[in-house]
């Protein structure tokens, strides 16, 4: 097998020949014990309160704001939201809301999917400030983490990569209370606020937590 067609096979939405695209669950609830959130996807109805959140927490999420480094315009909420689903219809992204007491207090995604031999893919989370601290994002990923690796109806990953900059103490947080694996500092990873930066790189493995993930962090979460 040539070293193209190896990486091709690797990276490839398919398995078997069959194209794989993500089947969104109505949602995901956090098991008893936990704070409770659910996640579910988002749809175009959701827009005022969606815009209304990221309004308001705009200056706390600047500093952490991927971007476009070619500059190109913005797009509308709803070719935002018709590239998401095309991403879950290609089996390459998933997004979620976060919703607490039943309002959106954020999301968290699962992006740059890849299948094969790799079976990977990148999440990425924010919440609302005034929700800080309430272990709703570490739950979140947990939920994401136990759906995607473990759900026989989810995209069936081995690992999830999470990636911040180095000074994001909340994001790294997160990432401690999962208990994830700290691999390094890629350098110049993504362009982040203006500028490419380098970024802290941790990892979820579906071998880690096969009692799942949100079951774990309700045990190390009791125990501290």
């Amino acid at each position: 097998m040539s070293l193209l067609r190896s990486l091709r096979e690797a990276f490839a939405p398919e398995t078997d020949g069959v194209h794989v695209g993500v089947h969104m669950p109505d949602s995901l609830a956090a098991p008893a014990g936990a704070v409770p959130i659910t996640l579910r996807a988002m749809d175009a109805q959701d827009y005022d309160e969606w815009n209304d959140l990221r309004w308001r927490n705009r200056e706390w999420l600047r500093p952490w704001e991927s971007g476009d480094p070619q500059h190109g315009p913005g797009i509308s909420f709803n070719a935002w939201l018709q590239r998401q689903h095309r991403d879950e219809s290609n089996g390459t992204g998933a997004l979620f809301v976060i919703e607490y007491q039943m309002r959106i207090v954020g999301q968290v995604s699962l992006g740059a999917i890849s299948y094969g031999s790799m079976r990977t893919g990148v999440v990425g989370y924010w919440v609302d400030h005034r929700h800080a601290g309430l272990n709703i994002a570490p739950t979140a990923v947990a939920l994401l983490a136990d759906w995607a690796l473990h759900d026989p109806d989810g995209p069936g990953l081995h690992r999830l990569e999470i990636a911040m900059l180095p000074h994001n103490a909340r994001s790294r947080r997160v990432a401690e209370k999962l208990h994830a694996h700290h691999e390094g500092i890629r350098p110049r990873y993504m362009y982040v606020d203006g500028a490419w930066r380098d970024h802290d790189t941790f990892s979820l493995l579906a071998e880690d937590a096969p009692e799942g993930f949100a079951k774990r962090l309700i045990g190390r979460h009791a125990r501290e």
